[in-house]
């Protein structure tokens, strides 16, 4: 009898360690690791773009990794300072909002030209001005108000220049929400003039997307940093310690030795990320609290 007794503890503990391992098995994995990027472009070029990444993350480091994709500059810093999202493709205004608004977050990789960024003015049909100067009394239209290549560093030459962009333009200037919708409302003729990021400007170009008897450029500005990836202060202890060295790491081992790698980086306009840091945009943050838009 004793020996039939311990035989139904060592079946009934059995049985408990079966089930604990079963339940452990059942159990959530970590959670999806969100990515994001500011929506300065048209949407499908958006989700191709950061899919690719997610897709490359995923694989590179045992993630599950997923792009959501964003309705707004704002939007994207808010979902970032609430954790929502924990990796972001910013511009340097809207990294450097990000990382007061998430304090401990990192500016972790960007690309070779982001470190000599650069916006270029244009104008619409019919408009004769050929400098900065000539702006005056133009209608005028900005992209994203949260933009840095197309707003808070065209906005900040522009003064420079000795334009107030309140009172020497046509009506105040508007704001386009996008890049590629800046140079369509110039060459529709909606607006006389405007200003964009160099990089999507030369893409539309090269891509004859752009009517260029209609719209011409008149300036390049001169160059600052800006576009960057940005992780979030809690990565470490919600994904595990190194975690964010990892994706930093995968970010600046990205090539284009596979087709899909390839396209994705092409879709960013560049064939590798490099390392970057914090104090890159302090210039950013300088400028944007002189004209008031962060506080």
């Amino acid at each position: 009898m004793l020996f039939m007794h311990r035989s139904s503890i060592t079946l009934l503990a059995a049985a408990i360690l079966a089930l604990a391992l079963a339940g452990c098995a059942g159990s959530p994995d970590k959670p999806t690791l969100v990515i994001a990027g500011i929506p300065d472009e048209q949407v499908s070029i958006l989700e191709e773009r950061f899919g690719g990444i997610a897709t490359y993350l995923s694989r590179e480091t045992g993630l599950k990794v997923r792009y959501q994709p964003s309705i707004s500059y704002a939007a994207l810093v808010t979902a970032f300072e609430h954790g929502d999202v924990s990796l972001a493709w910013f511009g340097g205004l809207t990294g450097v909002q990000a990382r007061i608004a998430a304090p401990g977050a990192k500016a972790v990789a960007q690309r070779p030209r982001d470190q000599e960024f650069r916006s270029v003015f244009i104008v619409g049909p019919g408009v004769a001005a050929a400098s900065l100067q000539e702006l005056r009394g133009l209608s005028f239209t900005f992209g994203s108000e949260s933009s840095t290549s197309g707003h808070l560093m065209p906005r900040y030459f522009m003064v420079q220049e000795g334009i107030d962009p309140e009172r020497d333009l046509r009506g105040r200037p508007s704001y386009s929400g996008s890049h590629d919708k800046t140079w369509k409302l110039v060459e529709a003729g909606t607006f006389d003039a405007g200003v964009l990021n160099q990089a999507v400007w030369e893409r539309a170009v090269k891509e004859d997307q752009v009517d260029t008897t209609r719209v011409r450029p008149i300036y390049v500005t001169p160059p600052y940093f800006d576009y960057h990836w940005v992780i979030g202060p809690n990565v470490d202890k919600i994904y595990g310690n190194g975690t964010a060295a990892r994706v930093q790491q995968a970010l600046l081992s990205m090539n284009g030795k596979d087709e899909d790698t390839a396209r994705t980086l092409a879709l960013f306009q560049t064939d590798s990320f490099v390392g970057t840091k914090n104090d890159n945009y302090s210039a950013i943050e300088s400028t944007a609290r002189s004209l008031g838009l962060i506080q």
